[in-house]
């Protein structure tokens, strides 16, 4: 039994994660924008040792300041609608699936583990009269599942992450990865394999986020439906219940999942300090840079994706299950 949870949970994990991939992908695209570790030049030319010690060298770097060309301002952000128009009109229509093979690898490790967990837990604490599970269990299973399912998939996250972000990078920068497997190989020898998990905190902090959001309100709301006699058992069920517990997952989950995708996207140059030096100084700085409300960026994208991906996942498994119950 345990064993069929796990592949009941891969399968449709893997069907969900590649019919929505194009979302995700502009998801991505859209927490980065307004990303730069540029440094302000003007600043940079007051330099405080000079001053107090070449009053003529520190008059000239201030008048260097003054007369400095202003910062060019802040590229508008665009909404989701025309960032994928603008990546099929510069990339292709096969750009929206940029990074495909490293979500198939992605939803393989982390979401069939933490769906196969969830439904043993779910199987060993409900209640044996009802076959319910408390609430609070099923936040602590959703919590459990999702980070140790995290920790299992970070490698093929990180590359999934840099897959889908590799075109917004000027030609010359771009890392160009030939699959998942590539992408992994070469972080490895050229960053380390530590770098298979930057930012594996915060990846184990959404995922128990959205795991035990998504999966427990789905639970909840769907044994709600079902005792109130709102709806029958069926499809009708499984899509409201699913596209509730998505929105749910969404705005528990949007803060981390930016900072995590800017944490693993950043390019590290060799003899350099990183352009972050952990989640909470990116938090800090994205959030000094460009206000509060970044931590909210891509949004729309978000709920736009997590809704059809879990109704695509959820629809997905009760009928995997109904073709497996007799196995």
């Amino acid at each position: 039994m345990g064993l069929k949870g796990f592949v009941e949970g891969g399968i449709a994990s893997i069907v969900a994660g590649c019919s929505t991939h194009p979302l995700d992908l502009i998801k991505v695209r859209m927490q980065l924008q307004g990303e730069t570790h540029v440094p302000n030049p003007a600043i940079q030319t007051l330099r405080p040792a000079f001053a107090f010690n070449n009053p003529s060298a520190a008059a000239a770097a201030a008048q260097t300041a003054i007369h400095a060309p202003p910062p060019p301002p802040p590229a508008p952000r665009i909404g989701p609608i025309s960032v994928g128009i603008k990546i099929v009109r510069t990339e292709g229509v096969a750009a929206l699936f940029s990074g495909v093979s490293a979500t198939v690898l992605r939803q393989t490790l982390y979401s069939t583990t933490r769906m196969g967990l969830y439904d043993i837990m779910k199987q060993k604490w409900s209640d044996p009269s009802s076959g319910n599970m408390p609430l609070v269990r099923k936040i602590a299973a959703g919590l459990i599942a999702g980070g140790i399912g995290a920790a299992v998939g970070n490698p093929a996250d990180v590359a999934m992450v840099r897959m889908q972000a590799d075109g917004r990078l000027p030609p010359a920068q771009r890392r160009n990865y030939k699959s998942v497997v590539d992408a992994i190989t070469r972080m490895a020898k050229q960053e380390g394999i530590t770098s298979l998990w930057r930012g594996s905190s915060l990846t184990v902090n959404r995922a128990m986020i959205v795991t035990a959001s998504q999966l427990a309100s789905y639970d909840q709301i769907k044994e709600t439906i079902l005792d109130h006699g709102l709806m029958k058992d069926g499809l009708g069920t499984h899509v409201t219940a699913s596209f509730a517990a998505g929105f749910v997952a969404s705005v528990a989950s949007n803060p981390v999942d930016v900072i995590k995708t800017r944490v693993m996207n950043m390019k590290v140059e060799p003899g350099a300090a990183p352009p972050y030096s952990g989640a909470l100084d990116c938090a800090m700085k994205t959030v000094r840079a460009e206000g509060p409300m970044a931590l909210y960026k891509g949004f729309i994208p978000t709920i736009s994706r997590q809704g059809p991906f879990t109704i695509v996942l959820f629809v997905t498994l009760e009928q995997v299950r109904k073709v497996l119950k007799d196995f």
